[in-house]
């Protein structure tokens, strides 16, 4: 029963003890000689009646029953008494869950480093600057973090704000760190800075306030990826503040519209009208996190080499309608739900690619329950049975093991009183890396198996190109970074399931690995949904690594 079950209950039976005393005072039974019957009527009475008899309040005389005050009162006293008393005990109860709670926090918080504290500040600033396509500006985050910039002492030529006049609101930060050996391929350090929207009514706290609670920063960017876009801000200013020269040039390249590309894309449009921001050797991206388990223990860094393709496609089917009180077999709403079923039933087929499976290879040494089936899939001929099992177990190891298309929007009809004459779904595909959109759009018109459904993709396909090579001159400083931070911890490549602007910069040239740091929870900390968050001590971590990595790739030797 409920706290509130259980109150309600004591008050009804404390409510059926009056009834009986005062029943009895009304006849003036209070003494044995003027005992009167009594018989309660419901189950509750009843029981009210034998609790007072019990406690000798009510005394039985054969079948009569009469009410003795003395004990009625010492009864009721009794009960205050223990009220008081159980009062005490609660708030001593509050009191030590408060300080306990306090002491929790207390050890979760701890005081951060001075240069941690000015890096709070400035990730604090660009969190709390909204940058939702509806409300938000990049553009003015851009300008805050370039001020940083400026004023760490970078010229004025070097730090650029740079945006279309048709989208005033979608500026991009570019800037350099200029290095010893102008021929040298520059490093970019990419992250976006726009963010997912957010209904701050949804939310447990305001979607675009920093909050630090439990040893979570809470926040909509918090993670995805302003996090990252903060720490590259950061270290540009650690690296003028020390006097660093690198041996080529570092570019900082901080973007809009990853979230809505769309819309519009700040790197595809960067890279077509100011492709000297981005040209270099290679960038370091989101992606590719850290994997906590449940526990909060590392499992593993991960560092993304590929991305499966991000593609629409929209599913339409018409029909001429009619009166709803005439319905017909051929319902539009009933066709297109039949075939998004069968789309459903019939996931694409196994496709473990050598990115993958060194992935599964690896995670299974740290994933005891289940690295037997990892270790099958991984295998030559891929076990289709061990795959299902990993994929009923963990959707994020389903995503990574094929293409996957699920509808995400439907929209149908236009009367409630009319049979519908228009059904359209949206569904979301992450192809595989070596397939086309043109293929994945055959292969949903025969998973449909309806020739009245016509499939169609939405907006341009984004550009597809084989992963970057995980040559020894990338690794090994990610390894080396990794072990100084955290000794023992297994680096392992991964494919990223989602898209992020990393496919733009691959296609354009540019070899671009995810690289952060960062160990996320195993439910994905709310990126892209409610109450997005990430550890504190995963950020500064992050933070950490991102900094001496930076510095291993440009030391000159």
């Amino acid at each position: 029963m409920s706290g509130s079950g259980g109150a309600v209950a004591v008050a009804m039976a404390r409510r059926a003890e009056r009834m009986i005393i005062e029943t009895l005072r009304q006849h003036g039974a209070v003494s044995t000689d003027r005992a009167v019957p009594l018989s309660p009527g419901r189950h509750l009475g009843r029981a009210a009646l034998r609790r007072l008899v019990r406690r000798q309040a009510v005394r039985e005389n054969g079948d009569r029953y009469w009410l003795d005050e003395n004990e009625w009162e010492n009864l009721r006293e009794g009960r205050r008494v223990s009220a008081v008393i159980a009062l005490f005990v609660l708030a001593a109860i509050i009191i030590v869950a408060a300080a306990f709670g306090a002491f929790r926090a207390q050890a979760q918080t701890i005081a951060p480093r001075p240069d941690q504290a000015d890096f709070r500040a400035l990730y604090e600033e660009l969190v709390e600057t909204n940058t939702t396509l509806s409300q938000g500006s990049c553009t003015l985050a851009a300008e805050r973090m370039g001020a940083r910039l400026l004023a760490a002492g970078y010229p004025a030529a070097d730090v650029r704000v740079l945006a279309t006049p048709e989208r005033p609101k979608d500026g991009n930060l570019a800037a350099v760190l200029r290095g010893s050996d102008p021929s040298a391929p520059a490093l970019l350090l990419l992250a976006h800075i726009d963010v997912v929207e957010a209904n701050p009514a949804d939310w447990t706290r305001d979607p675009f306030t920093l909050i630090e609670e439990g040893g979570y920063f809470y926040a909509r960017g918090a993670a995805d990826d302003k996090a990252q876009a903060a720490v590259w801000v950061d270290t540009m200013v650690r690296l003028k503040a020390e006097g660093f020269v690198p041996r080529q040039d570092i570019k900082i390249a901080l973007t809009c519209g990853e979230e809505t590309s769309d819309t519009w894309n700040g790197v595809e449009w960067l890279l077509e009208t100011h492709p000297d921001a981005l040209s270099a050797g290679f960038a370091l991206n989101e992606g590719a996190r850290g994997r906590l388990d449940a526990g909060g223990n590392r499992l593993a860094l991960e560092i993304q080499a590929g991305e499966k393709v991000y593609q629409d496609f929209q599913l339409e089917i018409t029909n001429p309608g009619g009166h709803s009180s005439r319905p017909v077999p051929d319902n539009a709403i009933d066709r297109l739900a039949n075939g998004l079923v069968r789309l459903w039933d019939q996931p694409f087929p196994l496709e473990v690619n050598d990115t993958v499976r060194a992935y599964l290879t690896a995670m299974a040494g740290v994933s005891p329950t289940l690295a037997p089936d990892m270790r099958l899939v991984a295998a030559g001929r891929p076990d289709p049975a061990a795959a299902a099992r990993l994929s009923a177990a963990d959707p994020g190891l389903n995503s990574i093991l094929r293409t996957t298309c699920t509808p995400t929007m439907v929209t149908a009809g236009h009367a409630p009183n009319a049979l519908p004459q228009r059904a359209r779904a949206n569904v979301n595909c992450r192809i595989l890396p070596g397939h086309t959109a043109a293929e994945v759009k055959a292969d949903l018109e025969r998973l449909i198996a309806d020739p009245g459904i016509v499939v169609s993709l939405t907006g341009e396909p984004d550009p597809v190109s084989p992963p970057p090579p995980l040559t020894p001159a990338i690794l090994d400083p990610i390894l080396a970074a990794a072990a100084r931070q955290w000794p023992g911890v297994p680096v392992v490549p991964s494919m990223a399931a989602g898209a992020t602007d990393g496919r733009f910069t691959n296609a354009a040239g540019i070899p671009t690995y995810g690289v952060t740091g960062m160990f996320g929870d195993p439910d994905g900390g709310g990126v892209h949904g409610l109450n997005e968050r990430i550890r504190v001590r995963s950020l500064y971590e992050g933070r950490d690594f991102l900094f001496d990595l930076v510095k291993a790739y440009t030391a000159r030797p």
